[in-house]
């Protein structure tokens, strides 16, 4: 599912190597096919490069698994949550969501994107933790929790280290 509009449609068909009536749905595909065949690019890159407003589902059926993004903005609505068997539920229709989820559905966050084996990661800030924050409703029962980057928190990088980086090299000098 592809809702929305990506403003670098060119550049991304000529990225990916597609011809030229390859559509939005088309270069989404092809950017989850990158990261699931040609790896190594880092899932926060691959949605960072797609420049629009946005909201986009792939579910591959082979292995079982989603990918989900929200554009930096969260211009385009859409909800998730958990259903009473804790199955993922994902609407741009708040009530499907709500009817499906009772009160464990919230927006999904803006500038994120989930995976099934990764689980919800800010593309906007990829070193950072995100951190759940109870949703209130309006008669002031919890229902579901937002997800803000935590500033505060930074998760250790996963790419190749960098020589010397843990220790100031200035200081010797």
């Amino acid at each position: 599912m592809f809702n929305g509009h990506i403003n670098n449609v060119a550049a991304l068909k000529q990225q990916y190597g597609l011809n030229k009536t390859a559509n939005e749905s088309s270069i989404v595909i092809e950017a989850y096919r990158t990261l699931r065949d040609r790896g190594p690019y880092p899932a926060d890159q691959v949605v960072r490069d797609i420049q629009g407003k946005y909201t986009f589902i792939v579910y591959d059926s082979s292995s079982k698994t989603t990918f989900i993004a929200v554009d930096a903005d969260g211009s385009v609505p859409f909800f998730w949550g958990t259903d009473s068997e804790g199955h993922l539920v994902a609407s741009d229709d708040p009530e499907i969501v709500k009817t499906g989820c009772g009160k464990s559905f919230a927006p999904f966050p803006k500038g994120c994107f989930f995976t099934t084996s990764g689980g919800l990661k800010s593309y906007e800030h990829p070193l950072h933790q995100l951190k759940a924050v109870p949703r209130v409703d309006s008669s002031g029962d919890v229902c579901g929790a937002n997800f803000k980057v935590d500033e505060g928190s930074r998760k250790e990088s996963s790419g190749m280290p960098r020589v010397g980086s843990a220790a100031n090299w200035s200081s010797n000098f």
